[in-house]
């Protein structure tokens, strides 16, 4: 029996778009069922659960390209001897992206640590760590220890990573660009004060 994601009806122009990505989904699933057979079938044995499912990973998966999706499921058939789950699926859609070559969110955070000012002139890895560290604010990431700063920045990171995957296209900003001058010191008081401010902000 053919389980196919149905397409709705009365689509706009836009159908076509949805259409790859409702045929790499059936796609996906075709490719599980005949390599998980016994797990497939177990896991979904009905076609209106199989159907909600597939919208579900649908609605999940639309922030990668349909060829993303079919790299993605080929590299779990070939690492997994298991029915992947949507967590899974979308592990292996962030690695075999054609945004892949993304820093991973640790090795960002060190670079927005260390990177000198001014920091639009800074040679970054890519400009999603640039956002991410400005987001955060250079002064709680350079004088906020890692375990404090660490999770903040992650968390704007991925954000940022996941608005790059979607589409969106992120420039450095260049214009308008002013040369660091040292700040004087704050004392502790004012140092606990700022730093209040800045996790009341970032909703910490």
């Amino acid at each position: 029996m053919k389980h196919s994601l149905p397409t709705e009806a009365g689509q706009t122009k836009e159908a076509p778009k949805r259409e790859h990505y409702i045929d790499a989904i059936n796609q996906v699933f075709a490719l599980f069922r005949l390599n998980y057979h016994a797990q497939f079938f177990k896991a979904f044995s009905t076609e209106a659960e199989l159907t909600q499912i597939k919208k579900l990973w649908l609605g999940e998966l639309a922030r990668f390209t349909p060829e993303t999706l079919l790299r993605a499921a080929k590299s779990i058939l070939e690492s997994s001897d298991f029915l992947p789950t949507l967590h899974t699926m979308i592990r292996h859609c962030e690695s075999h992206s054609d945004t892949a070559k993304l820093p991973d969110p640790h090795s960002a955070y060190i670079e927005a640590c260390r990177a000198p000012s001014p920091k639009a002139r800074y040679r970054w890895s890519h400009p999603v760590v640039y956002h991410a560290g400005k987001a955060c604010d250079w002064y709680f990431l350079q004088t906020s220890a890692e375990s404090v700063a660490y999770p903040v920045f992650k968390r704007k990171y991925q954000d940022f990573c996941e608005r790059v995957r979607a589409g969106e296209e992120l420039a450095l900003e260049l214009e308008n660009v002013i040369e660091h001058k040292p700040q004087t010191p704050l004392n502790k008081a004012e140092n606990i004060k700022r730093l209040n401010m800045l996790r009341e902000n970032l909703e910490l």
